[in-house]
């Protein structure tokens, strides 16, 4: 049994972590914290933990946080965990950080579209924590840089797929959508009902934060250098995150080749489900989930192969995932506090 803390446990993701180990069967919930809720019972933010979470959210304490956690999980904006994470990895700790903060090894990519890193010295220790690419790392690693919820969604499907050179690199396309929650809790005009119901468009076309993080990884797993093109959108639905990539296949590929590739690379892989070729993913078979449900469909005629992928973005975009990385640091069963069944309908 290990003790867990989650800094910053007030938001959407710092709230699923905290559902997802209330019920882990190898880890004792020890500590939650809260700048705006300080004081405060979970339960009373969050009301569908009653009987479940009786944790009262603290201020933030290096002190407690060490004498109280082995494990910590930071779920706070870009540019806090750096200025944290330093001094738990100085007393031993291991941590999983759901922020940008230790995503990137290129520490210039990071400061040109975030803001200068004060604790780059541990960008080279750091692991990026996208499971079933790099979890021989994770199993070794310290801290544990968390993906963003797009890459997630765009990055499963491709990484196996560029690896074998069955697409080429310089030529895909990521359009992707995601649910509100995806902004976070804090109050925004763009995320109220009034701006978000009976709409549906993109944002940030062409500078959204998460597509330098895309590049770096798949730029890494080819070998070559990738720049994708991605378009994100926002969709009036609480949670979920589908994403259609466009790619063109090399010389000679078919279907069979693609089908073989995904299932050869991810037949261990626990949380991955590959649809069959009359079903395409839809969000709202892994609401709720650790799954990315991945689809595709070659198009011969135009020489384009579309994948689709579908995750939940605030459980395997965001806290499962890390869930997920914890329980492979650690030595538990993969799936152990992920195993819940979907919701049928």
């Amino acid at each position: 049994m290990i003790r867990a803390g989650v800094i910053g446990a007030t938001g959407y993701a710092g709230a699923e972590l905290v559902r997802i180990l209330a019920g882990h069967p190898n880890v004792h919930l020890s500590l939650l914290t809260s700048r705006q809720f300080a004081g405060i019972r979970f339960d009373a933010v969050y009301p569908a933990l009653t009987g479940r979470v009786n944790l009262v959210c603290q201020e933030y304490s290096l002190n407690r946080v060490c004498e109280e956690t082995d494990v910590v999980f930071t779920a706070l904006p870009h540019q806090l965990p750096m200025t944290y994470v330093p001094d738990f990895i100085r007393n031993g700790l291991c941590v999983i950080d759901l922020s940008a903060d230790f995503r990137f090894k290129n520490r210039s990519t990071y400061e040109s579209w975030y803001q200068p890193h004060t604790a780059a010295e541990l960008l080279n220790q750091a692991v990026y924590g996208l499971t079933e690419i790099y979890g021989n790392d994770i199993r070794q690693a310290k801290l544990i840089g968390n993906p963003g919820c797009y890459p997630t969604s765009v990055l499963l499907p491709l990484v196996p797929l560029l690896k074998n050179r069955l697409i080429e690199p310089d030529d895909i396309i990521a359009d992707s959508k995601s649910g509100v929650s995806g902004a976070g809790r804090s109050p925004a005009l763009g995320s109220l009902y009034c701006e978000v119901d009976e709409s549906f468009k993109a944002y940030k076309v062409g500078k959204h934060r998460h597509n330098p993080e895309m590049d770096e990884i798949l730029s890494r797993e080819s070998g070559k250098n990738v720049g994708i093109t991605f378009i994100p959108h926002l969709i009036p639905m609480n949670r979920g995150m589908l994403s259609t990539i466009y790619a063109r296949p090399t010389a000679g590929v078919s279907a069979v080749d693609i089908q073989n590739c995904l299932k050869s690379y991810y037949e261990n892989c626990p949380f991955i489900r590959l649809m069959t070729e009359n079903r395409v993913p839809d969000t709202r078979w892994v609401r709720g989930t650790n799954f990315c449900d991945i689809g595709f469909h070659l198009d011969t005629a135009k020489n384009r192969l579309i994948l689709i992928s579908a995750i939940d973005n605030l459980v395997k975009g965001a806290a499962g995932q890390a869930v997920q990385n914890m329980n492979i640091m650690h030595g538990f069963g993969e799936t152990a506090g992920l195993d819940s069944v979907p919701f049928a309908v």
